[in-house]
């Protein structure tokens, strides 16, 4: 791994990231605004489910296919 290799965003973790959970709290981001958090296979589903219980899960998408969008939006 690079230092510039994508890490998983769970505590602790620093194994090479594979999923973008695209999220934002409505209560202080516009509805358009996306965050992002980075996730490795093993934490993807606890890192979605913490964010999906609070109403924050937007979508959950390959790093790849997230890289490779073209999208201004998109921001952490």
């Amino acid at each position: 791994m690079s230092d510039e290799t994508p890490i998983c965003s769970a505590k602790g973790c620093r194994a090479e990231a594979v999923w973008v959970l695209a999220w934002n709290n409505p209560k202080i981001h516009t509805p358009e605004r996306r965050k992002t958090w980075l996730a490795c296979e093993e934490h993807r589903e606890h890192l979605s489910q913490f964010l999906g219980v609070r109403g924050f899960l937007k979508d959950v998408v390959l790093l790849k296919e997230w890289e490779s969008e073209d999208s201004p939006s998109r921001g952490s």
